[in-house]
Formats: structure tokens, sequence, C-alpha cells
């Protein structure tokens, strides 16, 4: 039997109506969603249902549940390309040597050469990664990125993908 604290410690993924996954919530929240008749479960193949008990109830909670009201669509939009956001998207690191010290921004393709303040064409990059690529491309200074720079994406399609990515790897 599994203990009462271990199942209130899980989360819940929450579907929209469209079947897409939105978020994840912690199980006492899925029960109020399901209570309330603003989701209903959703069966998946092979997930575990969760059975909690109160004194005059008992409510399976699965793994999953799908959103049965129309909730307002927030409009989001790309932040602007800014030190904090340009940090944030690259998890405070410089795109080259990976440091996390005394880090500045650098575009890719430099301004002088016709590139632009972009998501695409700013990156983090350390004083001394800034410095020794001067004004030159990466392949110039033979210094290549880590990672591609791009704009970031909306929370839920980032979440969606993330989801789905886990999902496959459970699969295999």
């Amino acid at each position: 039997m599994i203990a009462a604290t271990h199942i209130l410690e899980q989360s819940i993924v929450v579907f929209s109506q469209n079947y897409l996954p939105i978020s994840r919530v912690n199980i006492r929240r899925a029960i109020v969603l399901l209570l309330t008749g603003k989701a209903e479960p959703l069966s998946m193949m092979n997930v575990p249902v969760w059975k909690v008990r109160s004194p005059s109830h008992v409510i399976e909670v699965p793994e999953h549940i799908r959103l049965t009201i129309k909730g307002k669509e927030r409009t989001w939009r790309v932040p602007p390309v800014n030190r904090r956001e340009v940090l944030r998207r690259d998890h405070h690191s410089c795109q080259y040597c990976g440091s996390t010290n005394h880090l500045t921004l650098d575009h890719v393709v430099p301004l002088s050469k016709g590139g632009s303040h972009s998501w695409d064409n700013v990156v983090t990059a350390c004083e001394r990664c800034n410095q020794r690529k001067g004004n030159r491309t990466p392949e110039e200074a033979n210094m290549p990125l880590l990672s591609h720079p791009r704009a970031p994406i909306h929370p839920t399609v980032a979440f969606a993908e993330q989801f789905w990515r886990e999902h496959q790897n459970r699969q295999e």
C-alpha cells in the first residue's frame, strides 16, 4: 500500500480540450478539477491511477486529465531581446565555453558585418570569449557555439514538447 503522503506528492498532466498537454498540477488541484466537473479523466495506455479516499468518497485520479471547460487563451508575445531575457534563454552561461562568470552579450554576426540585434543573432558570452571573438564570426574566430540561438517559444508549447519527448522515451 502506498502512503498517503506519497500520493499527495504526485503531479498530474493537464491536457486542454484539444488534447494538448498544457501543464502539471499537484494531485490536490487535480481532485478539485475532477470533482467540480472542470476536468475529466483521460485514460492513456497503462498509466497509474491513484485512489484517494475521504470518509465518504473514493476518487480515482489518473496520471492525465483533460479540461472540459474552455479557458480564456492568454496572449503571449515573444519577449524583447534584452540582457535579462537572453541570459535566461542561455541559462546564464557562455555559449562559447560554458563559463558562468563575467557574462556579456555577443552578436554572433557582428553588427558591423550586417548582423542584427535579434534572437537568432545574440548570445551570452563571457568577457574573455567576447574579447577573443572580437569583430569576427564564430567561424572566423574558430569558436563554435555550444547551442544555436533562437527566439523563446510559448511556455505551453515548450511544456508540450518536453512532455512528448519524455513520453516517447518511456515507450522505448
